[in-house]
């Protein structure tokens, strides 16, 4: 009776063992997803902070062509004055995607004053132009890249939330899957590259 006892307890243990460790593991696994949320904003937040003087230096250039200008101006300005990615977006697929949709606005609205710039030779040659244009698009990479760092772990933790018996722990820890950023509109098609052979 007594042995039967201690192994009862034994085995006590070890499950609570184990449910507490699954446990703590969630929350580092969450709290990863977290850090890696602020790196996503912080990535958003350099670009949105670079608009500003951007268009200061565009618009030093007297015949540049104002309505693209405007629709970057107009874009920043939805957003409001900050890129606040709140927490309630990784718990809220169609919240992210709609906040994607507007970076995305703001992405090719940009790219479009890029392209447009190249029109005009003394902006092209303006150094501070030139400095905000290498910083932009190194913002837009850190962009891609912290948002696949994102989905990385996000996929880490929606797995491993999922998957029996962590689960049950999971539902007690009040762990749910968060939501993945998905590829931007259009990149599944190839841009079409055309030369013009003389």
């Amino acid at each position: 009776m007594k042995k039967a006892l201690i192994i009862i307890a034994v085995i006590l243990v070890i499950i609570v063992w184990k449910g507490v460790s699954t446990y703590n593991n969630i929350i580092a696994l969450e709290e990863g997803v977290k850090t890696q949320w602020a790196q996503v904003e912080n990535t958003y937040q350099r670009r949105f902070d670079l608009i500003p003087n951007l268009v200061n230096t565009v618009q030093g250039e007297a015949n540049f062509e104002k309505s693209t200008l405007t629709e970057v101006i107009d874009m920043r300005s939805r957003m409001g004055g900050t890129v606040k990615l709140d927490e309630s977006l990784m718990n809220d697929e169609a919240a992210l995607k709609r906040f994607q949709e507007v970076q995305g606005n703001l992405s090719g609205a940009l790219q479009r004053l890029m392209a447009v710039s190249e029109n005009y030779p003394d902006l092209k040659s303006n150094k501070s132009f030139q400095e905000l244009r290498v910083q932009l698009e190194g913002a837009e990479n850190r962009i891609a890249v912290e948002r696949k760092r994102y989905n990385e772990t996000v996929q880490a933790f929606n797995t491993t939330i999922r998957q029996f018996p962590t689960n049950l722990v999971a539902g007690f820890a009040g762990a749910s899957p968060k939501a993945l950023f998905s590829a931007d509109a259009g990149a599944s098609t190839a841009p079409k590259v055309q030369f013009d052979i003389k």
